[in-house]
């Protein structure tokens, strides 16, 4: 399980550590950087893809996604004796991911290249990155070490490789030397990472994938667009947890049943609901019912990932339906680690009363900090040197 997530200068997170637990729920005002954190998430997890750079450049490039607030916030500024300015910079320009767990951990260091006639001149470098065993950091536990073009992995016996790899300064250490013969451990973290699963509001709009019939095929984990809906509702009925749908369906809609029929292969939802003569097919169902079968499907995959992160799930939700998610949700917690960004009290209330750990951004001078989180109360973490 993943204990710390730690993110520095991506957005309005200049100097983040959070503590994350089994099931985490964070919440904010509008603008408190809520969202950026799922950004960084989705980020982190690119990286195992060698998908960072593709991914920075669809926000803008690294110079659009970084830190716009002056490196450092004095006494003076806070206190309104002076204006908030820029200083001479101190530190090289980077922005910094990373997570630690029970036994691994890693960190990624992107900066900006050295100037250079290339067109790609605003490609973002590999800087540093590291994976570590244990809980932190430290010079015993590193199993790669990669500075700049210049990568280092332990062998099988613990011992550093005789010389020094070579790696493209875009190229993550995770997508190119996880060998299962050379080092199993890159190989373990790379497809953990590789295994988190993103969802981000659902289309339930009058087009919307999820209201369409399609060829079925066992889906075991619903699609991030939730085209796949009625194959992943049946694949859970055949393959995974029946009972436990029947229950999420029943508890948002008492005495409503779904059913799943196939016509020369293609799988079409049937919503049978209490006092119609007639089941709804998924064209005719509302947005919020649409939206919570499909968040019924993606929560009750009978192959669940080592993370799974639900940005806003309460979108579209009548307020009468979010006890019913949050049990959901605390019910799939037992199977997986969830983090949920949300911005209903309603939902976050449900949640912290089943023992979730509660996190509250807000606002400081621009940056986006932990409500109540003092500097002796941050989890132990330590960035990699350039």
């Amino acid at each position: 399980m993943l204990r710390t997530l730690a993110v520095e200068n991506y957005r309005s997170l200049r100097d983040l550590v959070l503590p994350l637990s089994q099931l985490t729920v964070v919440t904010g005002a509008n603008g408190s950087g809520k969202s950026s954190l799922y950004r960084a998430l989705r980020l982190l997890a690119g990286a195992a893809r060698n998908g960072a750079v593709a991914a920075l450049a669809r926000e803008g490039g690294l110079p659009s996604t970084l830190w716009a607030g002056p490196e450092a916030i004095g006494r003076a500024v806070r206190s309104g004796r002076s204006p908030v300015q820029g200083t001479v910079r101190k530190q090289a320009v980077g922005l910094r991911l990373g997570f630690a767990g029970d036994d691994f951990g890693y960190a990624l260091d992107l900066g900006l290249p050295i100037p250079s006639p290339s067109l790609f001149s605003l490609d973002p470098e590999v800087k540093r990155e590291c994976v570590w065993s244990g809980p932190a950091l430290t010079p015993r536990g590193l199993l790669a070490d990669r500075a700049g073009p210049t990568v280092r992995t332990r062998d099988a016996n613990g011992a550093w490789s005789d010389d020094p790899h070579s790696i493209g300064l875009t190229d993550s250490v995770l997508s190119e030397f996880a060998d299962p013969r050379t080092t199993p451990e890159l190989l373990l973290v790379r497809e953990r990472i590789r295994s988190w699963r993103f969802y981000d509001q659902f289309r339930t709009d009058a087009s919307a994938p999820a209201r369409e019939s399609r060829i079925g095929t066992r889906t075991p984990v619903l699609d991030h667009d939730g085209g796949d809906l009625a194959a992943a509702l049946c694949t859970i009925q055949e393959s995974g947890d029946a009972t436990a749908l029947a229950s999420a369906v029943d508890d948002a809609f008492p005495r409503a049943t779904v059913e799943v029929t196939a016509t020369d292969g293609r799988f079409e939802l049937r919503f049978h609901q209490h006092g119609l003569l007639r089941p709804l097919a998924a064209a005719e169902l509302s947005d919020g019912t649409l939206r919570y079968l499909l968040w019924v499907a993606a929560l009750l995959s009978p192959r669940p990932p080592e993370l799974l992160v639900l940005n806003e799930p309460e979108t579209s939700l009548h307020p009468d339906l979010l006890p019913a998610l949050a049990a959901l949700i605390t019910a799939a917690a037992r199977k997986t680690q969830l983090v949920v960004v949300s911005h209903s009290q309603v939902l976050v209330r449900a949640l912290e009363g089943t023992g979730a750990t509660l996190l509250e951004l807000e606002k400081d001078f621009g940056a986006t900090v932990l409500s109540g989180q003092g500097r002796l109360d941050r989890p132990s973490w330590h960035w990699p040197k350039r």
